[in-house]
Parts: C-alpha cells; structure tokens; sequence
C-alpha cells in the first residue's frame, strides 16, 4: 500500500506512530493497532517491522562496514556493539540479503564511502535481515538521481513479488511500483481517502489533494504527474 500527501500532511509522523517514536494524545473514543494488536513491547514490535527512512540514512553514514550494517538490523541499533553475540545463522541472512539485494560488491565498503543510491540499499537490507512482516519506506526516493531511483524502485518491487509487505510513504506518484494495490491520501493529518489505486488515482482527485491542477499519465504499470 502507498500512502500518499503534500508535505505536512502527517506521512512520516504516522510512519513515526507505528515505529512508536511517536504517541498519540490519548483521547476518548481513540484507539491504535499495530498488527492487530493495540499493546506492544516496543522491541517485540520492531523486531516485526523494517524501517526505511531519510533519518536512518542520514544516521548510518558512520566509519561501519556494509555488512556490519546490515548484521546491525538483527539488534535495531546502527553498528555492532561488544555485547552484540552475532551467529552464523545471522551471518548467512546477511548474505542471503546481500545477494537479492545485488550488493555483493560493496560487501568490503564502508557506509561513508557510498552514494546516496547505494546507501539507501544498504539500509534496506539492514531492514530485511531480520525477516520482517512488513517494510516501512518512508520518502526512499529523497536525494536520489534518476539512476538510483530506478534501481530503488526495481528493488522494491522485488520484494514485493517475494510476499514482503510494503508500506510507502511519498508525495512523488512515480514511486508507487505496480505492484501496489492499495493507496491513503493524507491532508493536514486525517485520511481523506482510502481505496483501490485504480478508483483514487485519477487527475481530479490528486490535483484536490496537492492543491494544483494536473494531468495523470500511466505507463508500464506507473503513474506520473504533469
């Protein structure tokens, strides 16, 4: 599913709500569940989830190798710790994750030494390595050139043909891979729509949520404004 909203319309803060970096006021007649469930061990529920985000890009630029990045999802923190026990079981997810990733060749890098594509894709198999029920994308495709925002998107609709949920979060429609069924519009904080790509997306209803005329044009599967 995609979720969709000009900027301040609350996307990463909902992003922020379910990774329980954010709480909601608590209110008569509210209520939030997370997986079916409205009670979590924070821990617990990362352990389930994986999380991509421009903050956590920006976090794992430190002087770490890729792999030890990657090795980092199994302990929700940026980097291996002396107390962190990794097995051999965890060392073959990682390799597991390098190979469907195509990153093999950064293997021996390190995160400071990489672009912003191949970053991105290096936070994407610290979120995979756990095995998560869902992958939170928030904003993936900030910062990228033309060439990386392919590749992102390739990637991801790997993972989507895989059985992997997906989360994306993004004002850019041309991220919402064909393989996304299910799209929210967000405005000032509420969902003013929740639906079928095919019923929502359409020219009227997206220049009322950007608050700008436009035209929608589909092609191989993607949808782009003008």
């Amino acid at each position: 599913m995609a979720i969709l909203g000009p900027n301040g319309s609350g996307k990463s803060t909902l992003i922020k709500t379910i990774t329980r970096e954010c709480y909601p006021l608590m209110q008569d007649g509210c209520s939030l569940r997370i997986l079916g469930r409205d009670r979590w061990n924070v821990f617990e529920l990362r352990s389930l989830l994986g999380i991509v985000s421009n903050d956590l890009t920006i976090t794992c630029t430190r002087d770490i190798s890729v792999e030890e990045a990657i090795l980092s999802g199994f302990f929700s923190s940026i980097g291996l710790q002396p107390y962190h026990t990794v097995t051999s079981a965890m060392e073959a997810k990682a390799a597991e994750v390098i190979d469907l990733l195509k990153i093999g060749h950064l293997r021996g890098r390190r995160l400071a030494e990489l672009s912003s594509g191949e970053a991105r894709r290096v936070v994407i198999g610290r979120a995979l390595v756990h095995a998560p029920l869902a992958l939170l994308l928030d904003e993936p495709a900030n910062s990228l050139d033309l060439f990386a925002m392919q590749e992102l998107r390739l990637t991801i609709r790997t993972l989507a043909q895989r059985g992997i949920g997906i989360v994306l979060v993004t004002h850019h429609l041309p991220d919402l891979i064909p393989e996304i069924q299910r799209v929210i519009f967000l405005s000032d904080g509420r969902v003013v729509a929740d639906g079928p790509k095919a019923e929502l997306l359409t020219a009227s209803r997206l220049s009322k949520l950007f608050g700008v005329d436009v035209q929608l044009i589909e092609r191989d599967g993607y949808f782009h404004l003008c």
